[in-house]
């Protein structure tokens, strides 16, 4: 009898497992995870100091940092569109917010300050794309250029230094042993795990990208969440802008160059459908952290940057490939 009871418990638990890897084989998350275990064990046996605790800690610091700005990011493509405004709205959030510090105001007071520019900035561009309606890649190349203008022209090209100790948490404090800009960037992907699975906002963009006349005529605000999500994407940027003003302890008006390239290729390596419609947050972090892993490994076998942007974008076209014949 017990014998029987075993084997019938094994059964459902075998049954159970090849349920939940059914499942997760249909994530858009599957692929880039095994992409990233691929990665990360080449470059652990490429170079021994890669699996070193200050290596490993350096490495999540730093995707930290393009992960948060690849949120507002996903959130863009899932709907269709872009954002290639992020690096110089994170630029601007962050020297102004530097800037309010050294003009008196308590850093929790800048900090708003700051991420209320990044905000309003994306919902600048929210507008244009949703009440407009311009293609957002032109919306949002010239607001690329108009905040990387104003981040120059509020600094005067020099970076803003003499910010206090007590600004240095947010991007070099350490809670229970993890470092402050890794927690930013797990309650950003906690929240947005949420607001994508399992609140009405998260169906309502994976439907706009999947296609928006049937999302309009089913009653679906599409102009408003259009809007919302290029406010989420220039928050995050701001955020991120924010903590990385923190880590250097100083307002860099020409930070995040390129950081808008980097979000958009974590979010692709991640699974997401660069037309919109498919994609998930959690692929996104491992995307983020793919890139993350590679450029540190690279760096790490002493390749050269010139080479590195090659396998980098390579590694980029082959995942779109992948995910275009997943959609076939």
């Amino acid at each position: 009898m017990n014998k029987m009871t075993g084997g019938a418990t094994a059964n459902v638990e075998v049954n159970l497992m090849q349920g939940w890897l059914k499942k997760w084989r249909k994530s858009p998350a599957f692929y880039p995870l095994l992409g990233f275990i691929v990665i990360f064990v080449a470059m652990a046996l490429a170079n021994e100091n890669f699996l070193t605790t200050a290596n490993l800690s350096n490495v999540a610091r730093q995707v930290s940092i393009n992960a948060i700005i690849a949120v507002g990011m996903t959130c863009a493509i899932l709907t269709g569109g872009i954002d290639l405004s992020v690096g110089p709205v994170m630029a601007l959030s962050g020297t102004i917010t530097a800037g309010l510090i050294l003009a008196g105001f308590p850093p929790e007071v800048a900090i708003m300050g700051g991420l209320l520019v990044g905000a309003l900035f994306g919902a600048g561009n929210g507008a244009f794309v949703a009440y407009a309606k311009m293609p957002p890649i032109i919306v949002t190349l010239a607001t690329m250029g108009i905040a990387r203008g104003l981040a120059l022209i509020y600094t005067g090209g020099y970076p803003i230094s003499g910010l206090p100790d007590s600004f240095a948490v947010l991007g070099r404090g350490e809670v229970f042993g993890i470092q402050a800009p890794i927690l930013v960037m797990a309650a950003v992907y906690l929240i947005a795990y949420v607001l994508l699975n399992h609140m009405p906002f998260g169906r309502y963009v994976y439907a706009i990208g999947g296609n928006e006349e049937a999302a309009r005529l089913s009653g679906v605000r599409v102009r408003r969440y259009k809007l919302a999500v290029y406010t989420i994407s220039g928050f995050t940027a701001a955020l991120a802008g924010i903590v990385l003003t923190s880590r250097l302890m100083s307002g860099q008006p020409n930070a995040g160059i390129g950081f808008e390239l980097d979000a958009i290729a974590a979010v692709v390596l991640g699974g997401a459908a660069i037309a919109g419609g498919r994609g998930a947050i959690m692929g996104t972090l491992i995307g983020a952290m793919m890139l993350g892993v590679l450029n540190n490994g690279l760096n790490l076998m002493g390749v050269s940057p010139y080479i590195q942007n090659i396998i980098k974008g390579g590694i980029i076209l082959l995942a779109i490939f992948i995910s275009r014949s997943r959609d076939r």
